[in-house]
């Protein structure tokens, strides 16, 4: 698990439990106070459509070395001070939290279009692989849920 120093402006963590939206940021922000703004996004899963459970699984050799990689893209990409990649694995309950991630950057739109690119690559062309359950009572059936096509749009913008 690699994590935030002064040597390192990447913050990425692979969490096989919940994860503190709210610790996570404020600690982000004081490693950051020159930045002149920081931009983030918590994904959750999805209530409703009667989801009962959200499962992630990864494949371990490439999960957090593509994460780490990934933050780096981001790094180069834009003129950002830092940048947060924190996901989860395992199984979740609707309002949990699934992903987060944040950017510090002197300006505004490099922290926005970092962390859109960061979600955009997640979702899409990560080493995770998502299955819901749904359905009334513990046996209820589970079903696999691949990217959507607007999923892979968003992420074809930053070719």
């Amino acid at each position: 698990m690699a994590r935030l120093t002064l040597e390192s402006p990447a913050d990425v963590r692979l969490l096989d439990k919940g994860l503190s939206a709210g610790e996570a940021l404020a600690a982000f922000n004081a490693m950051h106070d020159q930045a002149g703004g920081i931009a983030s996004f918590l994904g959750k899963v999805r209530p409703g459509e009667d989801v009962k459970a959200l499962e992630l699984t990864h494949y371990e050799p490439l999960t957090l070395p593509g994460m780490e990689k990934l933050a780096g893209q981001a790094l180069d990409r834009f003129a950002l001070d830092g940048v947060l990649v924190w996901h989860r694995v395992g199984t979740m309950q609707p309002g949990e939290g699934i992903v987060l991630v944040a950017a510090a950057a002197r300006h505004r739109r490099a922290a926005f279009d970092a962390v859109d690119y960061l979600m955009d690559h997640l979702k899409s062309a990560a080493w995770f692989w998502k299955r819901e359950r749904r359905g009334d009572g513990a046996n209820g059936a589970w079903h696999w849920i691949e990217p959507r096509g607007d999923d892979h749009a968003a992420l074809a913008r930053w070719q």
